[in-house]
C-alpha cells in the first residue's frame, strides 16, 4: 500500500503558496504533488473534489492538510467518489476536527462576514473518524494567537484547541511545541510527515 502521490490542502485565508516548502520536501521524497489552491471563504466543493478526483487517477494517495484543509478533506471523503477509495492516509496539521471554537465565537459576536462560507466546514461537529483512510492528526501546543484570550487556561496552538484536533478512530495524535502556522514550516513536522508516507 505504498503512497504514490499527495494532495496538499491549505487552511483559511491562505493559498497553496504557503504550502510550497512542505510540497518541495515531499517532492524530494519522490512523491507526486497536487498543491491545490481554493477560495477558503467561498469554497466550491464540486470544483475542489473534481480536481482531487482527476489527480488521484486510481493511484494510492495521501491528503496532507493544514487547518480548514483537513475539514475539506473530510467532506471529500464523505462525498464518497470512486476515486476517494484510493485515499489511504490523511495527515492534518492543526485541523479543528470537532469544530472551530474561534469560528463559533466570531459568529456569535457578529463577525461571520469575515468567515463567509467557510463556516460550513469550520462549524462542523465531528466526534469520530469513520473512513477507511487512516487519520494522523498533528497538533501544536505553542499558544501564539487569539485563543489564549478567548479561552483562558486552554491548551492550543494559538488558533485551534488541542482537544479539537482529537477524534475517536484516528490512527495517531502527535503534539509538537509549535504554533498554528509554525507547523507548516517545521522541519520536525516535515520529517514526521515524510516518515508516514515513505
Amino acid at each position: 500500500m505504498a503512497i504514490q502521490q499527495v494532495v496538499v490542502l491549505h487552511g483559511l485565508y491562505m493559498s497553496g503558496f504557503v504550502m510550497r516548502p512542505l510540497c518541495s520536501r515531499l517532492k524530494k521524497s519522490g512523491l507526486d504533488i497536487l498543491n491545490l489552491s481554493y477560495n477558503t471563504l467561498s469554497p466550491d466543493r464540486d470544483a475542489i473534489f473534481a480536481q482531487i478526483d482527476a489527480f488521484i487517477d486510481n493511484k494510492n494517495t495521501a491528503l496532507v492538510c493544514h487547518s480548514m484543509g483537513g475539514l475539506v478533506a473530510r467532506a471529500y471523503l464523505e462525498a464518497n467518489s470512486h476515486q476517494s477509495q484510493n485515499v489511504k492516509k490523511v495527515i492534518t496539521l492543526g485541523t479543528p476536527h470537532k469544530g472551530s471554537h474561534i469560528a463559533e465565537q466570531m459568529q456569535q459576536k457578529g463577525f461571520e462576514a469575515f468567515l463567509k462560507n467557510s463556516v460550513e466546514f469550520l462549524l462542523s461537529k465531528n466526534g469520530d473518524w469513520p473512513f477507511n483512510a487512516k487519520l494522523y492528526s498533528i497538533a501544536g501546543d505553542l499558544p501564539i494567537g487569539l485563543m489564549p484570550l478567548i479561552a483562558k487556561g486552554s491548551q492550543s496552538d494559538g488558533t485551534v484547541l488541542l482537544d479539537e484536533t482529537k477524534l475517536n478512530g484516528m490512527a495517531e495524535h502527535k503534539v509538537f511545541h509549535l504554533s498554528h502556522t509554525g507547523m507548516i514550516y517545521s522541519r520536525q513536522v516535515m520529517k514526521y510527515i515524510v516518515g508516514l508516507l515513505i
